[in-house]
């Protein structure tokens, strides 16, 4: 069966950094675009960042654009989000999630699997 997990949460200062991994399994990782969503306490997930399948290019929002870079390495069946310059904007629980067919990599609505999240807390 389809398995996302993530990894890497963790209380980060403003400015610093984390990186966040998601191992995919259950499925043909590089047939797929995948992305990062954010959920904040009492709003909706958001997108954050896509990557197509094989790597050739990547969509962010722009809240985290020039900050944030994702990633995969197909060998390996691992999505990742290196966050820098973090924010206390940006905490949320983070999920990665597996798009469906060929549908919009920026709407949740077209994600067909996602892990359980992974906490981010941005604070001094």
């Amino acid at each position: 069966q389809v398995q996302l997990v993530e990894s890497g949460g963790g209380l980060a200062q403003p400015g610093g950094s984390l990186r966040l991994s998601c191992a995919a399994s259950g499925f043909t990782f590089s047939n797929y675009a995948m992305g990062w969503f954010r959920q904040a306490p009492e709003k909706e997930r958001e997108f954050v960042a896509g990557v197509i399948w094989n790597g050739g290019r990547t969509y962010y929002a722009d809240s985290v654009k020039g900050r944030f870079t994702i990633s995969r390495d197909n060998a390996k069946n691992t999505l990742y989000l290196q966050m820098n310059s973090l924010k206390p904007e940006d905490t949320a629980l983070y999920y990665c999630g597996r798009r469906r067919g060929f549908g919009d990599i920026v709407r949740k609505g077209d994600y067909d699997y996602w892990g359980q999240g992974t906490q981010v807390t941005v604070s001094t």
